[in-house]
């Protein structure tokens, strides 16, 4: 199946984009106003590995009583740039999964591609969707599960609440941050209160003191990337079975099991029962294929932003369409604007902008009507 999904970004796109280019149908002005946004993100999987009820009964039901954004592409291979695409419009040549701070050459344990031909900084000082939220007085927050402390600067984090042994995993991971990325973040004397752990997630939920955007990450186990027990020793070593990386299914049935978890409890939020419109968009980061496949904004010759594959993207609208599949060809920087479009920000970053290369707002899957 894999073959065939990159024959198609690259033999039958193009003249799909040509079309979705000239259109007028999809326009900025025509995503409505949310009072919530809820993105998640999961790993490293195909479209169809996902959209299969066998593997992901959870997903594949709420992609039939939802929206379903069956032609969506990552950006680039591996994880990390694909997470500050989405919030930044650019993978700012990102193309490995190195720490937060290193820099070309960087002597580090975190830093292990830093001596490769193209290695760029990693702290990026361009402005991000967070700047901009901020900018236009939009409380936003990201819940990361197993962070250690609220605005932590860990690359790598175990979680000893998580399961025995569990306090060595690497369950929390920067490089799935994408925020952390960004100098304005990483100097932002507010972290503690915006950079938080899912316990604040769930306790926001339960109070209803829910930001008007929030990114949800899942840790290592839960979010269908899984863990080599060979990096570990002892008891360590016993990593669940259904958190091993070579474990497929069992990853994405218990991954499918914490989206039906986190999904459920945005539903029984009050932001999700107002008149007020709500959105959450279940994403991946990349394909879990390594080929190429892309659209929207990418550059094929970029080491860094030459396309990640065909991902699954839901969007599950409180007011919003049921039933709905949208082929209309998206990308990270598609989500970016639509999320800017949908808190009034005009001003779209990087390659959120980029009308010319085919992105454009996902208009039909956040109509309200």
């Amino acid at each position: 199946m894999r073959p065939f999904l990159i024959m198609l970004a690259g033999a039958v796109l193009a003249p799909v984009l040509a079309l979705a280019v000239t259109s007028s149908v999809h326009r900025d002005a025509d995503v409505p106003r949310y009072a919530h946004v809820f993105v998640i993100i999961d790993e490293n999987k195909d479209y169809a590995a996902i959209l299969n009820a066998a593997y992901a009964p959870n997903i594949a039901s709420l992609a039939k009583r939802y929206g379903n954004a069956t032609a969506f592409y990552a950006e680039v291979h591996p994880s990390e740039g694909n997470y500050v695409a989405l919030v930044g419009g650019n993978t700012f040549g990102i193309h490995d999964d190195d720490a937060y701070y290193c820099t070309p050459g960087m002597k580090n344990v975190h830093c292990e591609k830093s001596t490769r031909p193209g290695y760029v900084d990693h702290t990026v000082r361009a402005p991000s969707l967070a700047s901009q939220l901020e900018r236009a007085g939009v409380p936003w927050k990201a819940y990361y599960e197993s962070l250690p402390q609220p605005g932590s600067g860990a690359v790598v984090a175990g979680d000893p609440k998580f399961a025995p042994n569990a306090g060595v995993w690497e369950l929390y991971a920067s490089k799935h941050s994408g925020f952390m990325n960004f100098a304005d973040v990483q100097h932002d004397p507010a972290r503690a209160q915006r950079m938080v752990g899912f316990d604040q997630l769930f306790s926001d939920l339960s109070s209803g003191q829910l930001p008007a955007f929030a990114l949800i990450v899942p840790n290592q186990c839960n979010d269908m990337h899984g863990l080599d027990p060979t990096d570990y020793t002892g008891p360590a070593a016993n990593v669940p079975t259904d958190c091993n990386h070579h474990n497929q299914q069992g990853l994405i049935r218990r991954g499918d099991t914490m989206i039906a978890k986190l999904v459920s409890a945005i539903m029984q939020s009050s932001a999700w029962r107002s008149n007020g419109n709500a959105a959450i968009v279940l994403t991946f980061d990349e394909a879990g294929s390594d080929a190429p496949g892309g659209c929207c904004g990418i550059q094929p010759g970029s080491l860094a932003n030459f396309g990640g594959g065909h991902i699954p993207t839901l969007v599950i609208t409180n007011h919003g369409p049921r039933g709905l599949s949208d082929a209309t060809p998206y990308s990270h920087y598609s989500l970016l604007r639509t999320i800017e479009d949908a808190f009034g920000i005009t001003n779209h970053l990087g390659h959120a902008a980029d009308t010319n290369a085919g992105v454009q707002p996902m208009v039909p899957l956040f109509r309200t009507h």
